[in-house]
């Protein structure tokens, strides 16, 4: 294949050829940048962290401006929603996220499956706030629905992102690899 490098500088272009030209990368990683478990597990609590973080504050200006977050747990009287748990589950969510979407490393169109299935739970999750009873708010059913917009926001991309550098093909190396193992 040829590629053509201008130089705009100069005022003039050369006709290179190189092996990455048709890469999705330019370069290929080494084998040690492929992600692992311990990717995905820090990644999560990265990610699960931040989203706690910025719910928690969320949930502090709701407060401030009236929001009483009292929500019924499924079967349960409604109860007030503790401050820590704004910032618990979104890191937790995270790490199942993280730990199921170990399962796809390695295979085909990882991306998008982890894409796809982390926003399917997400979409599921939502069911939760916005089917509460008459008693709940739906001041307290929005807030609550903007937090798992926010943890899905900064969780499932970034760790979809992440898988999606495990799929074979993706990298220049990859195909060397398979070349020489031929």
């Amino acid at each position: 294949m040829m590629l053509l490098i201008s130089n705009k500088c100069k005022g003039y272009g050369l006709a290179m050829s190189a092996a990455w030209t048709g890469s999705v990368t330019p370069i290929g990683p080494p084998e040690s940048a492929v992600p692992r478990l311990r990717d995905l597990i820090y990644a999560a609590v990265v990610t699960g962290s931040w989203a706690g973080l910025i719910s928690a504050i969320l949930y502090v200006f709701a407060r401030l401006i009236g929001v009483p977050f009292v929500a019924a747990p499924p079967g349960q009287a409604a109860q007030p929603i503790p401050w820590f748990l704004m910032f618990l589950a979104p890191l937790v969510a995270a790490l199942a996220f993280g730990l199921l979407s170990y399962f796809v490393l390695g295979r085909r169109h990882a991306q998008r499956i982890a894409f796809w299935a982390g926003t399917a739970a997400a979409a599921v999750s939502l069911v939760s706030p916005l089917v509460q009873p008459a008693d709940v708010l739906w001041s307290t059913r929005i807030w609550l629905s903007v937090f798992h917009v926010v943890a899905w926001i900064l969780i499932v991309p970034q760790i979809a992102r992440i898988v999606g550098d495990s799929e074979p093909g993706r990298f220049v190396l990859d195909e060397q690899n398979e070349a020489s193992s031929s």
